[in-house]
């Protein structure tokens, strides 16, 4: 037998460890899946074309291995060949969300511009309008907590009628 078991001792399974003697660290889940099936149908269904095939094979291989998990401390995103690639975000990293709706609103792409000017891309976000305003309060919630930085209005300048 190689190996430990990482259950606490309630029994909870799957809970992480947590930190040191009596300060818990709370994390929910908001929203955890892979990207929206419509855009699988959609693309499957361009793919019966010659010229939407390309289409069809990124939206299986999107459907296949990339997932998101969006909690009340960080957004992480696996993806690339076999899902072996992980992107991990905290909110006060975030300067700026972007979203462009896609199959008729039903689902979205959304961009984080990070403050070091790198870029998460997310392709296929089901519910991303309702995604968008829980990252948008979690990021402003985050940015208010830093001491000496004033809150953005969510266009990367900041707010000052509310002063």
């Amino acid at each position: 037998m190689s190996g430990t078991s990482t259950a606490p001792a309630d029994g909870t399974p799957g809970a992480a460890p947590g930190p040191a003697s009596g300060s818990a660290v709370t994390e929910t889940t908001f929203y955890e899946g892979g990207p929206a099936k419509g855009d699988l149908l959609l693309n499957l269904l361009f793919g019966l074309t010659l010229i939407g095939l390309p289409f069809a094979v990124g939206a299986i291989v999107r459907a296949l291995w990339l997932r998101y998990r969006i909690t009340s401390r960080r957004i992480e995103v696996n993806g690339g060949w076999l899902g072996r690639d992980r992107s991990q975000v905290v909110y006060s990293q975030i300067r700026e969300v972007r979203s462009v709706p896609r199959g008729f609103g039903a689902w979205g792409d959304m961009v984080l511009v990070l403050d070091d000017g790198f870029k998460l891309e997310m392709r296929s976000v089901p519910r991303f309008r309702e995604l968008e305003t829980y990252i948008e309060q979690q990021r402003a919630q985050r940015r208010s907590g830093k001491a000496g930085t004033p809150p953005t209005n969510g266009f990367g300048s900041s707010d000052k009628s509310a002063a």
